[in-house]
């Protein structure tokens, strides 16, 4: 189900950004996840594109959450997380829930939404090569432009950015040739490309779809600032406690994830929080430009492609 305002924007080719639901449900504590929630919408309108949050109702697919749906999932007592596979049972038992970033980029493309901003991705995590987010293969075979502050500090960093390698989903910074890590402007490591603008973006979208050799989403990693970023040595010193913690408590799986940013939230006083809310808010006005922009860019064509002669030839 498309929401009327949703409706209306894809009818008139006006720009559009999906937003998720679990970090409304899950993500932050209430009541004040219904209220950064409504932030982001008006975060996004204010860049002049229209917001389309998903999320699952009665078993129905909404894009477009309005505010009484909005509520329902903020305030809503245990809505689960939905990832793509999770969708199939919460429809056909007409169950609520909240969209990952799996389930929102898949969801956004089969309606024809092109740009979805979140806070940080999923990955592989630490010291469980097996243990890999669903995140990384939706975006390796979803064309989709998906702004994000990197992945979870939690997470091993270097591992997920061989996954996206491995799985040609385009990363690329966008301002740096650092990759950041969600709470950090930096994690460590680098990019391989740098965008300066949202024109610039939604060109290399363009000439994606263009070429057609089936490429995945575009990762667009946009830093906190490093003057608005958590203390790094705070963050490092708790990131230990943390991964210490959940293994005393053999907290695995699905688990971890929530639990090491609860133990975040608590240890730094709600400062983890609070860069939380700043660097979404950042990610979803970037992600109305860049949609606003790619609005108005024509499709690009794909031109010849010159292969090398031979040496016979």
């Amino acid at each position: 189900m498309v929401g009327d305002e949703v409706a209306l924007a894809l009818a008139h080719g006006r720009p559009l950004v999906a937003l998720e639901s679990t970090l409304i449900a899950h993500g932050l504590p209430r009541p004040r996840n219904l209220a950064v929630a409504r932030e982001l919408g008006a975060a996004v309108r204010a860049a002049g594109a229209t917001p389309a949050t998903i999320g699952v109702l009665d078993g129905k697919v909404v894009v477009g959450l309005d505010d009484d749906q909005l509520t329902r999932i903020a305030l809503g007592e245990d809505v689960p997380k939905l990832s793509v596979r999770d969708i199939p049972f919460a429809v056909s038992t007409k169950s609520d829930g909240a969209t990952t970033v799996a389930s929102t980029a898949a969801i956004a493309h089969r309606v024809g939404i092109g740009v979805f901003a979140t806070g940080g991705l999923g990955g592989v995590h630490r010291d469980a090569a097996y243990d890999e987010s669903a995140d990384l293969q939706l975006l390796g075979r979803t064309p989709i432009t998906i702004v994000c502050a990197g992945v979870k500090s939690i997470l091993d960093v270097p591992a997920t950015l061989e996954r996206l390698e491995s799985l040609s989903v385009l990363v690329a910074g966008y301002r740096t040739d650092r990759f950041p890590g969600f709470y950090l402007a930096d994690s460590g490591h680098q990019v391989p490309w740098t965008l300066d603008n949202p024109a610039q973006v939604a060109a290399a979208a363009a000439a994606r779809d263009a070429l057609g050799f089936g490429l995945g989403a575009i990762v667009l990693a946009n830093p906190i600032p490093v003057d608005r970023q958590l203390d790094p040595v705070l963050h490092d010193r708790v990131l230990a406690e943390a991964l210490a913690g959940a293994a005393a408590q053999g907290v695995t799986g699905k688990d971890i994830t929530p639990y090491l940013l609860a133990y975040f939230h608590e240890a730094t006083g709600g400062g983890s929080l609070e860069v939380n809310i700043d660097l979404v808010s950042r990610n979803a006005t970037l992600a109305a430009q860049i949609a606003v922009a790619a609005a108005g860019t024509p499709a690009a064509p794909a031109g010849p492609i010159v292969l090398p002669r031979s040496p016979a030839e």
